[in-house]
């Protein structure tokens, strides 16, 4: 598959997945869903995100690639769950980051949704998964996006990186939760709840930090290898 036919797909499906966040926005106006429209939004992200898998399964797609990514996501979600006592420390989030900078978009976006797929297993599942795919393949696919503009970034660049997407991360699934588990929802009640997780975004945007600092050179460096002994083909 050709590099614009690959970023097309993921285009396309992100697109879906936002599409069916807004639609689950919308039909929680509606009297006979009002309670239950977290539910009917996740449900109708989980079928976006199954569109894009089939979309990727369907394509000329290399068993190297689909070798390294199964192996990259299975590390990303084994690595989050021994942190998980540690409030806000994702090093989920770093590896996503790498793999998509050094593998491309698309690889990045599968990394990081498969790994919050497989991490949930341990971590509990609940209508908050398909929110931790699509944001942490999010995470994958702009490092991917990263590593075409820039595919030397200096080290500020990478470390700036970590700490917008450790908030913009829980930004994100604030948004999810706040309408879903609060109750009354006023401006008052999202802005303590944001205020609530800000310590916890804050561990995760340094935690970031640190991975990166101790690692990331590093861990660039071997994938970097590894795509290059594997003739692997950007897209």
């Amino acid at each position: 598959m050709s590099a614009r036919a690959g970023n097309k797909i993921l285009i396309m499906s992100v697109i879906l997945a936002g599409a069916a966040v807004v639609a689950g926005l919308i039909m929680g106006k509606l009297q006979l869903i009002h309670e239950n429209w977290g539910i009917c939004a996740a449900l109708l992200l989980s079928i976006a995100l199954l569109v894009f898998f089939a979309s990727f399964e369907g394509s000329k797609v290399s068993s190297r690639e689909v070798g390294v990514i199964a192996v990259l996501a299975a590390l990303a979600a084994v690595a989050r769950v021994p942190f998980a006592p540690i409030a806000g420390v994702q090093p989920t989030t770093f590896l996503v980051m790498v793999s998509g900078y050094v593998f491309g978009a698309r690889s990045g976006f599968m990394v990081g949704a498969i790994a919050a797929l497989a991490s949930n297993f341990f971590m509990g599942q609940g209508p908050w998964t398909p929110f931790q795919m699509l944001f942490w393949g999010l995470i994958g696919a702009s490092a991917g996006l990263l590593g075409v503009v820039r595919p030397n970034a200096s080290r500020a660049v990478m470390v700036s990186f970590g700490i917008i997407w450790g908030y913009l991360f829980g930004w994100l699934m604030n948004l999810f939760l706040v309408v879903v588990f609060i109750k009354p929802l006023t401006w008052k009640t999202v802005f303590l709840a944001y205020a609530a997780s800000f310590p916890m975004d804050t561990m995760h945007a340094l935690s970031n930090v640190c991975f990166y600092l101790l690692l990331g050179p590093q861990v660039i460096k071997v994938l970097r290898r590894f795509r290059e002994k594997m003739t692997y083909v950007e897209i």
